[in-house]
């Protein structure tokens, strides 16, 4: 074949890709493809099958209408659906294929002659169907390289009118019996019947185990603070005091009055000595001295309280110094906390919102902030059957659990527990948070 030829064919490839291009209907396209074609391929009939919804022959060539009901187009639809479930040598879908007519099934090789000349080449148009070029020659292998490629130029057209399926649509075709639907539903509802562990997040804090609470002894203001937060220390170090100017005071007066009822006494014993009415102001004068000195007594204990000590060892909690110094108190105030590093517990407030059903016993475990590849399990203990008021004013029940499997975090450390509750389906876990809403919205 010359350069001419072949110059041509180029030619007449373009000019066909051009036409279907600016084709305004799918009706014009497939008009252009079983009959233009015959510019650039020479052949006798041409058919077009369209993929979709409604699988049919959409085209012939040389006739304008088409009964779908005439037995041609009866023969020609089985002929397709049988062609594109041909697969090629490899195993997988071919662009083009010359149809044997000896490897077609009895049914359709008993009536190719009366249908259709000899030789035949069958074109995959995409996704969007086939197109079925017959002629009494052999096809030869340039032919069919440039019917592939005319073919996807074809295919590409083709998408312009592909139906578009919205959802009901798609549904429908899931929902259509068949094996692969029953698969997948069997698949989901296995899914849906797996168990697994219910569960929710809550904020978490390491606090101490039957801490010691040091108050207030009496009213008064914070002179100064001893100890550093988070400082540890011994039985008798001192931990704070409090202002001891008006209780000093009190003590130097209290201190007065008993020394001067103390001389007053003294001398009412020397005079009832020698008077018998010196006895009676000796007794007033006793009474009033052991008076006074209960006074003295009382105020110089007081004063000793100003000065807090640690009744045991182990580590203060409390927020900052200068949030405390200079701070007025009023009797029994909680100040700090002394707290024994190796006995803590973990404190969780899970949200009324996501409450699950937990009891002591239950599986809790401790993702902490500042140490994200750690995490700690720990039991419940005690669950709190009222909610109260957290941060942010939501409600939370308050959780406490310890600790298993010898770990111990730091005191103090704050995170994510996760709260585990009963085994439910998987499809439970995945709708319980929607169905709580929608119980709330609708009020069932």
């Amino acid at each position: 074949m010359g350069h001419a030829d072949r110059s041509r064919e180029l030619a007449g490839l373009l000019q066909l890709l051009h036409r279907a291009r600016d084709a305004i209907s799918a009706e014009q396209l497939g008009f252009i493809i079983v009959n233009e074609s015959q510019q650039l391929l020479p052949y006798r009939q041409a058919a077009l099958w369209r993929e979709g919804t409604l699988r049919h022959v959409a085209a012939l060539s040389g006739l304008a209408e088409l009964d779908p009901t005439a037995p041609y187009m009866q023969w020609l639809s089985r002929l397709f659906r049988h062609l594109a479930a041909t697969p090629a040598a490899d195993g997988s879908k071919p662009d083009s294929l010359r149809v044997d007519t000896h490897a077609l099934p009895p049914a359709l090789a008993e009536e190719w002659q009366s249908w259709l000349p000899a030789h035949a080449l069958w074109l995959r148009l995409g996704e969007q169907g086939a197109c079925l070029l017959v002629r009494d020659i052999p096809w030869n292998d340039y032919e069919c390289k440039l019917a592939e490629e005319l073919a996807h130029g074809y295919g590409h057209a083709l998408l312009r009118f592909a139906p578009r399926h919205n959802w009901r649509e798609q549904a429908g075709q899931w929902l259509r019996p068949g094996r692969k639907q029953r698969r997948v539903l069997l698949v989901l509802l296995l899914l849906a019947c797996m168990p697994i562990r219910l569960s929710v997040l809550a904020r978490g804090e390491v606090t101490p185990q039957d801490p010691v609470l040091l108050r207030a002894p009496l009213s008064g203001v914070i002179d100064r603070i001893q100890v550093q937060p988070n400082q540890q220390v011994k039985a008798g170090d001192a931990l704070f005091d409090l202002d001891a100017t008006a209780l000093a005071g009190q003590f130097a007066m209290a201190a007065g009055e008993r020394d001067a009822a103390q001389e007053s006494f003294r001398a009412s014993a020397q005079l009832a000595v020698t008077d018998d009415k010196g006895k009676l102001a000796m007794a007033q004068d006793r009474a009033r001295l052991e008076e006074k000195s209960i006074a003295a007594e009382y105020t110089g204990l007081e004063l000793q309280r100003l000065h807090v000590t640690a009744p045991s060892a182990g580590v203060v909690v409390f927020s900052d110094r200068n949030d405390w110094q200079g701070k007025a108190v009023t009797l029994g105030e909680k100040v700090m906390t002394l707290a024994d590093p190796a006995h803590v517990e973990l404190a969780a407030w899970l949200p009324a919102a996501e409450a699950i059903n937990v009891a002591p016993g239950d599986k809790i475990t401790l993702y902490p902030n500042a140490s994200p590849t750690e995490s700690y399990d720990a039991e419940i203990t005690r669950v709190a059957y009222k909610a109260e008021a957290v941060e942010n004013g939501l409600l939370a029940y308050r959780l406490q659990a310890r600790f298993v499997n010898g770990s111990t975090p730091r005191l103090g450390q704050m995170g994510t527990a996760r709260v585990y509750g009963n085994w439910v389906p998987l499809i439970y876990y995945a709708l319980r948070r929607p169905l709580t809403a929608a119980r709330q919205w609708l009020g069932w």
